[in-house]
């Protein structure tokens, strides 16, 4: 009797993850898309870049690998952050082939603008919500998060 039951709960969590997750996702993604893009004048590759170089993703070859494209095309991009004073480069003497990337203050603040402004809009979506719901939310993507990370 537990399996089945157990089954039922499963079968109803995907449709409802399936109901949700892509949509909600859908509209972050836009708006981050729209705030990057139209209010501070990179594109959402660019963005993507910034981000990872934060998270140390620090050269051509991991950036590349991390966003699954090529390098000419991070190369590119890169190249386009450097011009915009976002990224800088710095080449390792004793390897000149190595060139570690790293955000500037200018692009580490981009960065803090697109995140403040992000989730100042979720925060905003979430508001509509009562206590309780925020509370069942809350609940909900602790599990949600271990089952997939």
């Amino acid at each position: 009797m537990k399996d089945e039951e157990t089954e039922e709960y499963l079968n109803e969590a995907v449709e409802r993850f399936w109901e949700a997750v892509p949509t909600v996702w859908d509209r972050v993604r836009n708006h981050l898309r729209s705030t990057a893009t139209s209010q501070l004048k990179i594109s959402v590759g660019q963005f993507h870049i910034l981000r990872y170089i934060r998270r140390g993703n620090n050269t051509v070859g991991q950036l590349a690998n991390t966003r699954q494209i090529s390098r000419s095309a991070v190369s590119q991009s890169v190249e386009l952050l450097v011009e915009k004073g976002y990224v800088c480069r710095q080449e390792r003497s004793e390897d000149r082939r190595y060139v570690k990337l790293e955000l500037t203050d200018k692009g580490t603040e981009l960065l803090n603008i697109v995140y403040a402004e992000n989730r100042k809009w979720i925060m905003n979506k979430l508001s509509g919500l009562t206590p309780e719901e925020l509370s069942c939310m809350l609940q909900g993507l602790e599990p949600m998060k271990k089952a997939f990370l």
